[in-house]
């Protein structure tokens, strides 16, 4: 697609996104299209079991699968011909699993046909791919086109009864359950989506996260907002183009749907496309699912180190640098862990409060922790030789200190 090509004039309201996105990756499918994809630089040591069809018929931004880690469970959004799926298969091993969603029958006959074979290489089988819409991740299509063969909709109350059966699948056998992923990856989907099912997708992504669990979004922003005239060209949308994100909303929308931690990760200084002046560029969001517990009161303080004078978290905590501040015990574990730890310094009590005993803290508040807090009120500690007062013995003879 040449950079100068003038979009077509439609009415955005009678564009059918998900029609040009599926006849588009359908034709990808069958033969490679140089258009839908950005250079990307793969650990070469995960390709070599992944059959080159599936390789050659890999469109995508980014690489959200150098996030993964051993032993966990994957979930990757629009998995395509199942590349990254292979690839995070390998890195969490026998032990994890790994799930790809898609839509697009040609891309999981693709995925699902070279399955088989990725399995015999690596000696044991980890991965599932699915038919449903990242954007309702409660509904399984393929149950649907079954129940549907069977019950075709033909009139109204052939309607009603369909609607009940498929709110009765999301709620009893629902493809991706609430809580059960370790973490989320896509690449160069969430643009495909439609605008109005974007906030939805964002939602869904939240919901199938473990508290604690992890995304890794390799996607296509614009620097600018898209105007409608470009959003309407059905040609530009399947392209990864008309469908992006500006840049700053979808982090808007990750922290509108309570993610924390939220990272522009990687950030490509050269755009991949622009058009009528707007840059379209490849980004990975990284950002993490809370943790859904009380605030609870452990003499934990917290120290950013720096280098701003200070800084304010997703919650509304501001840490000044170089200041014991009070926090709960929900936010101390949070502001230790990924990926604040290198930022902060955790200060422990001597003597830890008992889970039941601790009582709740008022998170509101961002009040300085005084050092006796921590250590004690009764502590009197004193350092009675300056022997080993770093931890390491001076000899004698050398008259010197080592402090």
């Amino acid at each position: 697609m040449s950079n100068s090509q003038a979009p077509a004039t439609l009415d955005p309201d009678t564009l059918d996104v998900e029609r040009s996105v599926r006849e588009r990756y359908s034709n990808g499918a069958q033969e490679r299209e140089a258009a839908l994809c950005c250079p990307v630089d793969y650990d070469t040591r995960y390709l070599e079991i992944i059959p080159q069809e599936v390789l050659e018929r890999d469109y995508g931004c980014g690489d959200p699968s150098s996030y993964v880690r051993p032993g966990e469970t994957v979930l990757d959004l629009g998995s395509g011909g199942g590349k990254i799926c292979f690839i995070a298969a390998q890195i969490v091993g026998p032990e994890g699993r790994v799930i790809g969603v898609d839509m697009n029958d040609d891309m999981l006959e693709l995925a699902r046909g070279n399955a088989p074979k990725v399995a015999e290489a690596l000696g044991y089988d980890n991965v599932q791919f699915h038919r449903g819409r990242i954007q309702d991740l409660a509904l399984d299509l393929d149950r649907v086109e079954t129940w549907l063969k069977a019950n075709p909709v033909n009139d109204a109350l052939s309607l009603s009864t369909f609607e009940d059966f498929t709110e009765q699948l999301r709620r009893k056998n629902t493809l991706i359950p609430d809580n059960s992923v370790d973490i989320v990856v896509s690449n160069c989907v969430l643009n495909l989506v439609r605008e109005s099912d974007k906030p939805q997708l964002i939602q869904e992504i939240h919901r199938v996260l473990k508290p604690g669990g992890r995304i890794a979004l390799s996607d296509i922003v614009s620097d600018e907002v898209v105007p409608e005239v470009l959003r309407a060209d059905a040609t530009l949308w399947s392209g990864c183009i008309s469908g992006a994100f500006h840049e700053k909303e979808l982090l808007s929308e990750l922290e509108n749907t309570g993610f924390l931690g939220i990272a522009l990760d990687k950030w490509e200084s050269e755009p991949w496309q622009t058009v009528e002046g707007i840059e379209f560029r490849s980004v990975t969001v990284t950002a993490v699912k809370g943790q859904a517990r009380p605030c609870l009161e452990a003499n934990q303080a917290l120290i950013y180190k720096g280098p701003w004078k200070w800084v304010e978290d997703d919650d509304g905590h501001v840490l000044r640098r170089g200041e014991r501040v009070a926090v709960c015990d929900r936010t101390f574990d949070q502001l230790t862990g990924e990926p604040y730890g290198d930022s902060v310094i955790g200060i422990e009590p001597r003597v830890a409060i008992p889970q039941d005993q601790r009582v709740l803290f008022d998170c509101e508040r961002s009040t300085s922790r005084a050092p006796r807090e921590s250590k004690g009120s009764d502590y009197a500690a004193t350092t009675e030789t300056a022997e080993d007062c770093c931890g390491v013995s001076t000899p004698e003879d050398t008259g010197e200190s080592c402090c």
